[in-house]
């Protein structure tokens, strides 16, 4: 069987500010590329926003970052497999955190649900000013809070990754395996339905061949 990766898939990297986000899409999608996977980073949209204004974003101007998220996520993803740094999960945490706004919620879960993983970015790194994108240490907590009640609510399964540098790469990495091992044909799951909760089989996996077939097989979703 050939596997099509014209629909492709998601890997989507979440996280409270300053625990490595950026740092742990950037590496997968390296190293997915490495192992022959066409993977295409998606970086986080409010980050250029923050930029381009000069500001951060106003309680009405959540919705439209987050539907532009999305809408990257989805775009890259029909080139292969996409690796989301953030999603538009973390954009309706932050509105309900800093604006009391739930609305955004809703669509957030919808498109994570869709995702083939999800990636929770553990609280284990010191925290690093970054200019807009960082509110400070205090609201790191109560963001890992919310986004992991969201994901409980929307019934979605996730793997927390903790560790620095190789070591984060590394227990991200055996996570992506052990998604891929799980991953029900997308023919037998209902729309939408979440992955069962994943089991671990093995502590290390860095067979080059054993890490390409489970990926292709991933982002396979018809023959």
């Amino acid at each position: 069987m050939t596997p099509s990766l014209s629909a492709g898939c998601v890997i989507a990297v979440l996280g409270a500010e300053s625990t490595g986000k950026t740092a742990l899409a950037g590496a997968l999608t390296e190293r997915l590329t490495q192992r022959g996977i066409v993977a295409t980073l998606v970086p986080e949209y409010l980050r250029e926003w923050c930029e381009r204004e000069g500001r951060t974003p106003r309680p009405d101007e959540q919705a439209a970052i987050a539907a532009e998220q999305s809408r990257r996520i989805a775009l890259a993803a029909r080139q292969g497999v996409a690796v989301a740094d953030t999603t538009a999960l973390m954009t309706a945490v932050y509105s309900e955190l800093l604006f009391d706004d739930r609305s955004l919620h809703a669509d957030a879960l919808a498109a994570q649900a869709g995702y083939a993983v999800t990636l929770l970015t553990a609280l284990d790194l010191p925290w690093v000013a970054d200019g807009l994108q960082r509110d400070g240490p205090h609201v790191r907590e109560p963001v890992d809070a919310l986004v992991r009640a969201a994901l409980g609510r929307g019934g979605i399964s996730y793997a927390v990754v903790h560790g620095s540098g190789g070591e984060r790469l590394s227990n991200a990495w055996n996570a992506l395996n052990l998604a891929a091992q799980s991953e029900a044909p997308a023919a037998r799951r209902p729309a939408g339905r979440a992955r069962e909760g994943w089991q671990w089989s093995c502590e290390k996996c860095s067979d080059p061949v054993c890490e390409h077939r489970l990926f292709t097989e991933l982002v396979a979703r018809r023959s």
